[in-house]
């Protein structure tokens, strides 16, 4: 037997109320909702961040800007099989950044290995804007000043420690 979707059942209800209609004409689409879809923006993946430090490579170049993907299902289960992971479980954040941050500066690419030679408080940084972007599913929050009680969204992604 087949599933039917969360919308399977307004569409039965929209099928039946047609089929009921006495003069028999297909009634008129949703325009609202045709428009609600319309204006939409389209699922971003990949977030830009400055670290506050910034990573340094061998050479001595400092790298701060760079963007993370949202993680996937695989990124979170791939580091439970890592055996630096089963030895030690606070390494599994380390190997979880290395898979989702795509870019760092000018580094040809981004691993593990370079999350783990960042320092504390780029990687403090690094899990807190990993929770922004995936666990709450946007990095924009609404707030209203507390003196005009005037209402606006402010970013969160890209933001520094210490900024609110």
């Amino acid at each position: 037997m087949r599933r039917a979707g969360p919308g399977a059942q307004a569409t039965t209800t929209a099928n039946l109320a047609n089929m009921g209609n006495a003069a028999g004409a297909a009634s008129a689409p949703d325009t609202a909702s045709a428009s609600q879809a319309a204006v939409r923006e389209p699922l971003r993946t990949e977030f830009e961040f400055e670290l506050p430090r910034g990573f340094v490579d061998e050479s001595g170049t400092v790298h701060r800007n760079g963007a993370m993907r949202l993680a996937t299902a695989r990124d979170e289960l791939i580091p439970l099989r890592d055996v630096r992971v089963r030895e030690n479980p606070a390494y599994l954040s380390v190997v979880l950044l290395g898979r989702v941050i795509t870019r760092l500066g000018t580094l040809g690419s981004v691993h593990d290995g370079t999350v783990e030679n960042m320092f504390a408080s780029d990687l403090a940084f690094l899990q807190d804007f990993y929770r922004q972007i995936n666990a709450e599913g946007h990095t924009r929050a609404a707030v209203a000043c507390p003196h005009c009680e005037e209402s606006f969204e402010v970013e969160l992604a890209g933001s520094r420690l210490g900024e609110s």
